[in-house]
């Protein structure tokens, strides 16, 4: 009988400690695990609620007119010369003010002449990208505005919106100094250099000034010459008149 007890202690699982023991380890790796994904877990919020509190941190600068946001504090100085009217710039050619700097050497390439921006389809040459950019829709053809009163086809956005005000009648901007209204702001800034003298526009020939652009490249004919080019459509003008009398039917020069 003995014998027999040893036989079946024998034939019992010889390592029941063993295995008990390793179920035990997988337990606790599985444990670690889980640990670890609760600790990155932790970790990525911690990250998230860091950088979320450093986006705040940077938009500190809040424009107190309109509530608008900046990073940094020189973005909010310009922003607010909106609100102020602020123009620190000052043209020392013809005394005209700007609120950015960028703006001011915009200007200053009319008095020099500079016209770096060249287009490749025609080879004519801009003061700006933006003067090159809007004359390379005449290449295009590209005209998606549509009057809805005549059908009148137009290339920009403003030059639409300021067509559909001739058609509604709408003069909603007026001279403080005379009363007479005009369909556009550029219109009634250009009008007010009667009453306050201004001529900004120099010929680059002689000494003679002008009070819009238009005047001035249509005098700068008379030294060189040239064919003057609309700029805001593709047709071009061997007399000034006739160039003046374009401007003011389609591009409301006078509006």
């Amino acid at each position: 009988m003995d014998f027999i007890k040893e036989e079946i202690e024998d034939m019992s699982d010889p390592e029941p400690s063993r295995v008990k023991h390793e179920d035990t380890e997988e337990q606790i790796d599985q444990m670690e695990v889980k640990e670890q994904r609760k600790e990155l877990e932790e970790i990525k919020e911690e990250h998230h609620n860091f950088k979320t509190q450093g986006e705040k941190a940077k938009k500190l600068h809040t424009c107190s007119q309109c509530g608008k946001s900046f990073r940094q504090k020189g973005d909010l100085k310009r922003h607010m010369r909106i609100h102020t009217g602020e123009k620190p710039y000052t043209c020392t050619q013809c005394e005209k003010n700007f609120s950015l700097v960028s703006s001011l050497n915009k200007h200053l390439r009319v008095h020099s002449g500079e016209k770096q921006f060249n287009c490749d389809q025609c080879g004519k040459d801009f003061i700006s990208s933006s003067d090159l950019k809007r004359h390379l829709k005449v290449h295009s053809d590209e005209r998606p505005y549509v009057c809805s009163f005549c059908r009148k086809t137009f290339s920009w956005l403003y030059s639409f919106k300021h067509h559909q005000k001739t058609h509604e009648g709408v003069r909603d901007h007026v001279c403080c100094d005379c009363g007479k209204s005009f369909i556009t702001t550029e219109s009634l800034k250009r009008h007010q250099r009667i009453h306050t003298g201004e001529r900004p526009y120099k010929c680059s020939y002689c000494d003679k000034s002008f009070t819009q652009s238009t005047h001035l490249k249509s005098h700068e004919q008379v030294h060189t010459r040239e064919r003057l080019y609309c700029t805001q459509c593709d047709k071009s003008f061997r007399h000034s008149i006739s160039f003046l009398r374009h401007m003011k039917t389609y591009h409301l020069l006078s509006q």
